[in-house]
């Protein structure tokens, strides 16, 4: 067992310190920090929902449009995140454009 921990620890080493390993390595975490950054966003959108009442048009048409920005980028998930989080992403949007057509009508 411990050839094999031992084994497994020099690769990583030496993977991490060459000039490809370390290149790798910040692609990678910066694929990460990438995927995290429609998360961010999302719950950015959604997080106002409970205001949309009070805010104003350019404020709600300023939402809608964020989450049309984000859709494709959910749309490039795995199925169950995307089914999930496309189906949330509507629901904020669907309501941020009803409050917005509302005022329109006022």
């Amino acid at each position: 067992m411990n050839k094999i921990m031992s084994a497994v620890l020099a690769a990583a080493i030496s993977f991490a310190f060459t000039p490809s390993g370390r290149e790798g390595l910040r692609i990678a975490g910066n694929h990460a920090f990438a995927m995290d950054d429609w998360k961010m966003e999302f719950d950015t959108v959604c997080a106002r929902t409970q205001e949309a009442a009070g805010m104003s048009r350019d404020e709600l048409k300023n939402l809608v449009d964020r989450c049309d920005k984000l859709r494709p980028r959910i749309e490039k998930l795995d199925d169950t995140q995307k089914k999930v989080y496309l189906k949330r992403l509507r629901m904020c949007r669907d309501l941020y454009s009803f409050v917005l057509e509302t005022k329109e009508k006022q």
